[in-house]
C-alpha cells in the first residue's frame, strides 16, 4: 500500500508537470485520473449515482410525488417560527442556491453568530460532507439543522410536525407520497426536503468536456483548467462536485480570519466548497468576506498553495471556473396548501 501511494504521488506530479503539453484528449484523461468526475449525462447513470451516495435512499427512494412534496416544504415559510423564512431564503434557487450576503440572516434578523455564509444547495447531494465543519454527510440530517437553529428558522421538531398535521392537504400529500398509514414525523419532513434537494443538479459544459466533447470548452478555459491542475487547485477541489470533501484551511494566512469565530472543527478542518456555479455564488469563503473571483483565486493560491499567481493566470483560471456554471433545473414556484384553524400562528418574537 505504501509503495502504491508513492507511485500515485509520482504519477500525479508527472501529470501536473506535463499538463501544458497535452492534447485535448490527453487533458480529459489526465483530469479524470486526478479525480475530476463529470455529472453523468445519462439519467439512469445519474440516478444510480445519487442512489449510491444518498444514505437514506434505500429507506426513502426518489419518486415524483416525494419530489413535489419536498419542493413545497422547501419553499414553505411556515416551517419557520416567524412564518417568514423558508429553506429558499438562505438557499435561493434564483440566486445560485445562496442568499448573496456575507453572513446568513435568520429569525429576528439575526446574523449567523459565527458569521457563516450559506453554501449553495445546488449539487449538495454530491458533497461528501455537509455544513462548514463537516459534521453531517446527509441531506436529510442537514435539513434538520436550520429548521431548528435559533438564528435561522427557529422552529422545533414538535411544532413542525404539528403544523404539517394541521394542514389537511399536506397530510394527504404525505399519504400519497409514502403510504396511507404513514406517521408524519420530523425525520420524514426532513427526508422529503432532502429528496427534493437531490434533484438540484446543474450539469455544465465542463461535464460535456470530461465526457469527450473537446469543443465544449474554449481555448482559454482549457488553459485555465491546465493551470488549475498545474498549480495544485485540483488537490482539494476534485470529485464530482469539484469540492465537498473535508480539508485543512490556512486560517493563519487568511486576511479576513477575524470576521466571525469559525475555525473549522477541532482540527481546523473545513468542508471544501464546491466550485460548481461559483461565478454565481458570491460572496466567497466560510465567512463571506471575499466578493470577487479575482480576490478569491488570488487568496486561495496564497493561503492554501503558498504561491503567487500572475494576472493572466488568474484570468485564465476564472475562465475555467465559469465553465462550471451549469444548466439550472426549471423550478416552478409551488402553490402551497392553506393553513387550518389549528395551524400554529407565526411568532415573530419582536
Amino acid at each position: 500500500m505504501f509503495f502504491a501511494l508513492i507511485a500515485d504521488e509520482i504519477n500525479i506530479a508527472k501529470i501536473r508537470e506535463n499538463i501544458f503539453n497535452l492534447s485535448d484528449e490527453e487533458l480529459i484523461k489526465s483530469a479524470k485520473l486526478l479525480n475530476l468526475v463529470p455529472i453523468p449525462s445519462n439519467k439512469y447513470e445519474l440516478e444510480e449515482l445519487i442512489k449510491n451516495i444518498s444514505p437514506d435512499y434505500e429507506k426513502y427512494p426518489t419518486t415524483d410525488k416525494r419530489i413535489q412534496l419536498g419542493k413545497k416544504l422547501f419553499f414553505d415559510p411556515r416551517l419557520s417560527r416567524s412564518g417568514i423564512i423558508s429553506c429558499n431564503t438562505c438557499h435561493n434557487l434564483a440566486l445560485g442556491g445562496v442568499d448573496g450576503i456575507g453572513a446568513s440572516t435568520g429569525h429576528k434578523w439575526q446574523a449567523n453568530s459565527s458569521h457563516l455564509n450559506a453554501p449553495s444547495v445546488y449539487n449538495a447531494v454530491f458533497n461528501a460532507r455537509q455544513f462548514w465543519d463537516g459534521r453531517i454527510n446527509h441531506l436529510k440530517e442537514q435539513a434538520k439543522g436550520p429548521l431548528q437553529a435559533n438564528v435561522e428558522m427557529a422552529s422545533s421538531s414538535d411544532d413542525l410536525v404539528a403544523k404539517i398535521k394541521s394542514i389537511p392537504e399536506y397530510v394527504d400529500e404525505f399519504k400519497k407520497a409514502y403510504s396511507n398509514d404513514i406517521d408524519i414525523d420530523f425525520d420524514l419532513i426532513a427526508a422529503s426536503i432532502g429528496i427534493f434537494e437531490r434533484t438540484l443538479i446543474t450539469p455544465s459544459s465542463f461535464d460535456e468536456f470530461l465526457e469527450g466533447d473537446i469543443n465544449a470548452l474554449t481555448s482559454t478555459q482549457k488553459q485555465g483548467l491546465k493551470l488549475f491542475i498545474n498549480k495544485g487547485c485540483v488537490m482539494c477541489h476534485n470529485g464530482i462536485n469539484i469540492g465537498g470533501a473535508f480539508r485543512g484551511f490556512g486560517f493563519n494566512r487568511y486576511q479576513y480570519v477575524n470576521y466571525g469565530d469559525f475555525r473549522g472543527n477541532e482540527n481546523n478542518r473545513v468542508k471544501v466548497p464546491s466550485l460548481r456555479n461559483v461565478a454565481k455564488t458570491a460572496p466567497y469563503f466560510h465567512n463571506g468576506s471575499v466578493w470577487t473571483l479575482v480576490e478569491a483565486v488570488e487568496s486561495m493560491a496564497r493561503i492554501q498553495l503558498a504561491i503567487e499567481l500572475s494576472e493572466e493566470e488568474i484570468k485564465d483560471i476564472i475562465a475555467f471556473l465559469k465553465s462550471l456554471s451549469g444548466k439550472m433545473p426549471q423550478i416552478v414556484y409551488p402553490e402551497l396548501p392553506a393553513s387550518s384553524d389549528e395551524t400554529i400562528r407565526p411568532r415573530l418574537d419582536y
